[in-house]
């Protein structure tokens, strides 16, 4: 009986543990390399980005997935849909020089 018990107890305590798997297989070190030189083509430099790092490689992932068609909630299915405006404010904060703006 107590066998029966310690078995029952391990495999509820080993269950947790395997429904965290990944699905996602891992990325290789050519396609983030393919990565951030899309990224550096939409206007992403990372050598100048210590002062407003997330602000900025968000902006040029933005423009990376409109060229592409992908909106925050995954692929544009008719690609007529817009809603919103377009912000004044296009410049990516911190690729001109710091003091640029009063």
């Amino acid at each position: 009986m107590k066998v029966i018990q310690s078995l029952i107890v391990a495999a509820a305590v080993a269950l947790p543990a395997l429904s965290f798997a990944q699905s996602n297989p891992p990325v290789t070190r050519a396609e983030v390399r393919a990565q951030l030189v899309e990224l550096q083509k939409a206007g992403y430099n990372p050598a100048s980005d210590q002062t407003q790092y997330p602000n900025n490689i968000q902006a040029a992932q933005a423009r990376v997935n409109a060229e592409k068609g992908i909106s925050a909630y995954g692929v544009s299915t008719d690609g007529a849909s817009v809603s919103g405006a377009r912000s004044a404010d296009t410049d990516v904060i911190g690729l001109g020089p710091v003091f640029a703006r009063p």
